[in-house]
């Protein structure tokens, strides 16, 4: 009960006109890595056929529906009802962090006010989210990471062209930024400065699981050791020697 007690507690509010139902198994195990979920909402005009795909995730993921009339025909009311929705969560108190499940850059300002209020925002949303919006959460993570083959390590398909540039200029920065001084640092530490300079950058952009798969592919940048005394062990990285 106590470790339970110290989790953050998260709210997963999803516009439904702009996220896939498909993944919600995968963004909701996202989700769960960083703490618990305690509200799940998800937004949209349940008149509509679009909304269909996700009536079946409703009472399997136990996911409260939200009704947005359209008032005008092509204008979407939806990222409206949410933002309101999560003002008013916000004033609560009852949240420790948000999930915000949308591709739409109208989200920019809420990420950036919830930030202010000092909690944690996690958005979901695909590749051609607005940046400020990425940059505007605490992590943003791309619908299509979740969305590809679960095989360890699998790289991407060499046709299927890719936007991911080199990543080994900003795992460079990133080390700089967490290191100061030291020599080794945790790799975890790694991670959240990695975070702070990109808050979208994720190694399945890369076609690596996991950032330690990824700092193994640069063995002359970077070297690796393993303490086994701890439990878990902890994984520490230092700049290779020249």
């Amino acid at each position: 009960m106590g470790e339970q007690s110290e989790q953050l507690k998260f709210a997963v509010l999803i516009d439904g006109d702009n996220a896939q139902a498909s993944l919600l198994p995968q963004i909701l195990a996202e989700v769960n890595k960083w703490g618990l979920i305690t509200i799940k909402r998800i937004f949209g005009d349940w008149t509509t056929t679009n909304m269909n795909s996700w009536k079946d995730s409703l009472h399997k993921y136990a996911i409260q529906p939200i009704q947005q009339f359209r008032y005008t025909v092509g204008k979407n009311s939806t990222d409206s009802a949410m933002i309101i929705d999560a003002m008013d969560l916000l004033h609560s108190k009852n949240v420790d962090g948000f999930c915000i499940v949308a591709s739409d850059s109208d989200y920019t300002r809420l990420a950036t006010r919830i930030r202010e209020a000092g909690l944690f925002v996690i958005g979901v949303g695909e590749k051609k989210t607005p940046e400020a919006f990425t940059n505007a959460c605490n992590q943003f993570i791309f619908c299509e990471n979740l969305s590809e083959p679960k095989n360890k390590d699998k790289k991407p398909a060499r046709e299927e062209p890719s936007d991911a540039t080199d990543p080994l200029p900003i795992l460079l920065q990133g080390f700089n930024l967490a290191a100061k001084d030291e020599e080794w640092i945790h790799l975890s530490a790694l991670g959240n400065a990695l975070r702070q300079l990109d808050p979208a950058f994720d190694p399945r952009t890369y076609g690596q699981q996991k950032l330690q798969s990824l700092i193994k592919k640069y063995p002359k940048a970077f070297t690796l050791k393993r303490d086994n005394s701890k439990k878990p062990p902890i994984i520490f990285v230092a700049l290779t020697s020249q």
